[in-house]
């Protein structure tokens, strides 16, 4: 990232600001405290994101900001299709761009940037820092710089500093008359469940989720919804509604816009280290987040949730956490690692969280 702050910020002017990121879908996620808070702060700020078609709807709402389809896979793909995206951002004239991605098509974007002189600051990944904590070996173990931070500081870069104690979070949706059928209100609270992950190192045992899904429907007083993507997941957590009365599975049949609408309604949501941890904090609902191979420590936390909402693997019998920064390293021997995490110790803190 460039060492030298490079101010944009025009007096009285309205500034419009190219935000990247295209993948993956918590990574998108964290951008929207961020970019709220620099909305907030900075009226005359106007920012245009670029993701993939499928997170577009993450910034649904958002006052001043438009999205744009990054076509990765046809359009804009290789050279020529990143050449062709390049002269479909070009008449929109940015003051400047915030790459908050920093991966190989950022990269030849900002080459072609370059040919107008329009300032292009690039995220921090902290690499180094990364590999020293994930490492088995000599490893550092302590706090790094959260992602969002990072992604404050690419702004901050541009002359647009950020405090992210006083963030500005996304406001509850309505819901749709076809959520109102799916889920029923009534007076019970809403849990919401997203038990699945990318990699397996970061995915608590389906068999002891079923116990924590057991035990919250056994009190009969809280509606469990169940969310989940593939088609073995939803296979897998339809199986899991029908054996329980107060859960409901809203897997395979939402949209990302109405699975938004959803989360932004519940009470708390129980989410491994996964998109889903990030949607929902978004919206300022409570998060308590599971940690397998992966740690808090890496700077992926959800936004503005206590630390005290994440349980976490047994580090004394499994001293190589983090393993990796994605979950997909797990070291032999640590396949059972989430076991260490006790169904009703999960149970515990929910209840906690619903009745405090």
């Amino acid at each position: 990232m460039n060492s030298i702050p490079c101010s944009v910020d025009k007096k009285g002017k309205i500034t419009h600001l190219l935000v990247i990121r295209l993948s993956a879908m918590g990574d998108v996620a964290m951008t929207v405290p961020v970019i709220g808070t620099l909305l907030k702060n900075y009226p005359n700020v106007q920012l245009t994101v670029l993701t993939k078609k499928n997170f577009m709807p993450i910034f649904h709402g958002m006052e001043r900001v438009e999205v744009m389809e990054a076509d990765v896979k046809k359009r804009h793909k290789g050279l020529m299709g990143l050449w062709r995206l390049y002269h479909e951002l070009k008449p929109i004239k940015f003051d400047a761009v915030a790459d908050l991605h920093n991966v190989l098509r950022s990269r030849v974007l900002k080459k072609y940037f370059a040919l107008d002189r329009i300032p292009f600051i690039q995220i921090d990944k902290g690499r180094k820092e990364k590999k020293a904590l994930t490492r088995s070996k000599n490893k550092i173990f302590q706090q790094l710089k959260t992602t969002h931070q990072r992604y404050a500081d690419v702004f901050a870069q541009l002359g647009f500093p950020l405090d992210l104690n006083h963030p500005q979070l996304l406001e509850r949706q309505q819901l749709s008359e076809k959520l109102l059928k799916l889920v029923h209100q009534d007076t019970k609270k809403w849990v919401g469940i997203a038990p699945f992950a990318a990699h397996g190192g970061k995915m608590y045992p389906f068999s002891l989720m079923k116990a924590v899904v057991e035990q919250l429907n056994n009190t009969e007083k809280y509606k469990i919804l169940l969310f989940g993507g593939g088609a073995k997941e939803v296979e897998a957590l339809e199986h899991l509604a029908k054996t329980y009365k107060n859960t409901l599975c809203m897997a395979g049949k939402l949209n990302l816009s109405e699975e938004l609408q959803l989360i932004s309604n519940l009470d708390v949501m129980l989410s491994m280290d996964s998109g889903n941890a990030h949607l929902a904090a978004n919206f300022g609902i409570p998060v308590v987040t599971l940690w397998g191979v992966t740690h808090p420590f890496a700077g992926f936390y959800p936004f503005h949730q206590p630390m005290e909402n994440a349980l976490l693997a047994n580090r004394e019998k499994y001293p190589q956490i983090p393993t990796s920064i994605y979950g997909n390293k797990v070291p032999p021997g640590y396949d059972s690692i989430m076991e260490t995490i006790q169904p009703q110790e999960i149970v515990k803190k929910l209840i906690e969280i619903l009745e405090g």
